[in-house]
C-alpha cells in the first residue's frame, strides 16, 4: 500500500493573492497511520521568532505557564518518554507518551496517553500530538495536530482544547519578546 498525502506542499509561509498568508505542511502517512481515526487540527500565529516558540514548547517552567499549570518532563530524544503531570478539575493525574520526531524549530510530534480519557493505558488508545512550526516576517504559524480522536465530538473538543492552550503559549510567548526589547 502507498503511503497517502496530506496537506499537500511544505516550506514556508506563501501570500496569495487576495493577501491571506498561509502555510502548507506535508505529512506523509504509512499504513499504521492510516487507521489513527480522526485529526484535530489547530493553527495560530505569533509574533516571535521560531527559536522562541520551540523554547516555549520544550522547556518546563515556559509549559507550565500555558498548558494548565502542568509539570512537563522529557530528555526530548527519539523513543523517549515524555510526562504531563498536575491537577485538572480537582483530579490528579499523570499523562504519559513517547517522542516519535523532533526537528528543533520546526516539528516536535509525541505519542499521548490520558488516564482522565477513561481508557485503557493501550496502544491503540495514544493519540498522536504534532506541532508544526514555519517562519513568516516575525512571526511563526504553530500547527497543532491530534489524531486517533474517536468521533466529531472528540475532534471538537480537542480543537477547543488546543485553541484555549494556544491562545496562552501566544500571550508567554509574545510577553517574554517584549521583556526582551
Amino acid at each position: 500500500m502507498q503511503p497517502a498525502i496530506k496537506n499537500p506542499g511544505r516550506g514556508n509561509p506563501t501570500q496569495d493573492n487576495s493577501g491571506i498568508v498561509f502555510s502548507v505542511f506535508i505529512t506523509v502517512l504509512t499504513p499504521n497511520d492510516m487507521n489513527r481515526k480522526q485529526l484535530a487540527t489547530t493553527t495560530i500565529s505569533i509574533h516571535a521568532s521560531p527559536s522562541s516558540v520551540w523554547k516555549a514548547l520544550v522547556e518546563p517552567e515556559l509549559v507550565k505557564k500555558y498548558f494548565h499549570g502542568t509539570e512537563m518532563r522529557s530528555d526530548f530524544e527519539i523513543g523517549s518518554p515524555i510526562t504531563f503531570e498536575g491537577v485538572w478539575q480537582g483530579q490528579h493525574y499523570v499523562d504519559k507518551g513517547e517522542i516519535l520526531r523532533i526537528s528543533p524549530e520546526r516539528e516536535l510530534s509525541y505519542s499521548f496517553w490520558s488516564p482522565l480519557s477513561g481508557t485503557e493505558d493501550f496502544e491503540d488508545n495514544y493519540t498522536h500530538v504534532t506541532f508544526h512550526l514555519s517562519d513568516y516576517h516575525e512571526h511563526t504559524t504553530l500547527v497543532v495536530t491530534q489524531d486517533n480522536l474517536e468521533d466529531d465530538e472528540a475532534v471538537v473538543k480537542a480543537e477547543g482544547n488546543w485553541l484555549n492552550v494556544l491562545h496562552d503559549l501566544k500571550r508567554v510567548v509574545e510577553e517574554e519578546r517584549l521583556h526582551v526589547l
